[in-house]
């Protein structure tokens, strides 16, 4: 298979993972039960799907990968976990249109961490679109004070941490972390059945959201963890903006929530900062790739 093709194959996958996961909020909010059932179905149905798919890998192919590759995927595994538990509660106490915004600040996070931990030293114009970021997510929180909103927000950020933490010991580790974010969700089920014990089963349409874990959440993972073996991290970055840009419009749709002017202010600056960061990223890959062939030809 040429590099084309291999190329054009990263930019399907990835481009499905990333529109299968714009309907993950909507699908929750259309289950609409408590915050715990619906964390203990999400995560139930997807750990299942998940242990299905690979026992079949592993029945027909001896390359299957392993659930948790050593340490670091444990570390990996607890961090998604954490992300599931974060993120549910945010959609539960913010706006969709306030939790998707500022989930995208996870690559601020990351280059943080890579900084930090990694030594990659960010490049200028990295620093000021995390500069600019900063302000974005800012506007957005600053929009909640007073609202309630508040709580939910500081959970969205806290999701976009834990990811970005995961996203950094996976690239560190250079193991196949493909099925460990899927395993990760056995800790918020152990939580989410000890607290629904307590409260009871809450949940009006139970069918939306275990349609959301057997089958949207395994295929966006899925995808989204595979694309970046065919393509480059600013064009994953870019697929994943379509939850951002497409989650508040499927909810606007459904349930005629409008987001807040101070959030669509702050998703905007977020949305154009990453759009032209990517660009920028693709165009200097390029170009340096360019230079290379030309100082070292063939």
């Amino acid at each position: 298979m040429s590099s084309h093709d291999d190329h054009q194959k990263g930019l399907l996958i990835t481009a499905i993972g990333g529109l299968a996961l714009t309907v993950d909020i909507p699908l929750i909010r259309l289950a609409d039960g408590g915050a715990w059932t619906i964390l203990l179905l999400r995560t139930g149905t997807t750990f299942l799907a998940a242990m299905i798919i690979w026992s079949i890998w592993r029945a027909l192919s001896r390359n299957a990968p392993q659930l948790i590759p050593g340490w670091s995927g444990l570390v990996v595994a607890i961090c998604y976990g954490l992300t599931s538990i974060t993120f549910i509660t945010a959609v539960f106490h913010t706006s969709t249109a306030n939790l998707v915004f500022i989930l995208a600040f996870n690559t601020v996070f990351a280059a943080l961490l890579s900084w930090i931990f990694l030594k990659e030293k960010p490049r200028l114009v990295t620093i000021v679109a995390m500069l600019v970021m900063i302000l974005g997510v800012l506007v957005i929180v600053g929009g909640s004070v007073g609202t309630g909103h508040l709580f939910g927000d500081f959970m969205a950020l806290c999701s976009a941490f834990f990811i970005a933490v995961a996203i950094t010991i996976s690239r560190a580790s250079g193991k196949d972390m493909g099925f460990t974010a899927l395993v990760g969700v056995l800790l918020p089920l152990a939580l989410a059945a000890f607290m629904v014990t307590g409260e009871g089963f809450q949940v009006n349409a139970p069918w939306w959201i275990i349609f959301n874990g057997a089958v949207i959440m395994p295929i966006s993972f899925f995808c989204l963890a595979n694309g970046p073996k065919y393509i480059s991290g600013p064009e994953v970055a870019m697929f994943y903006l379509l939850e951002t840009v497409l989650a508040p419009v499927w909810v606007w749709m459904i349930f005629a929530e409008t987001p807040t002017r101070n959030s669509l202010i702050g998703g905007a600056i977020l949305i154009v900062t990453l759009i032209a960061h990517s660009l920028w990223q693709l165009h200097d890959g390029r170009k340096r790739r360019g230079d290379l062939a030309v100082h070292h030809p063939a």
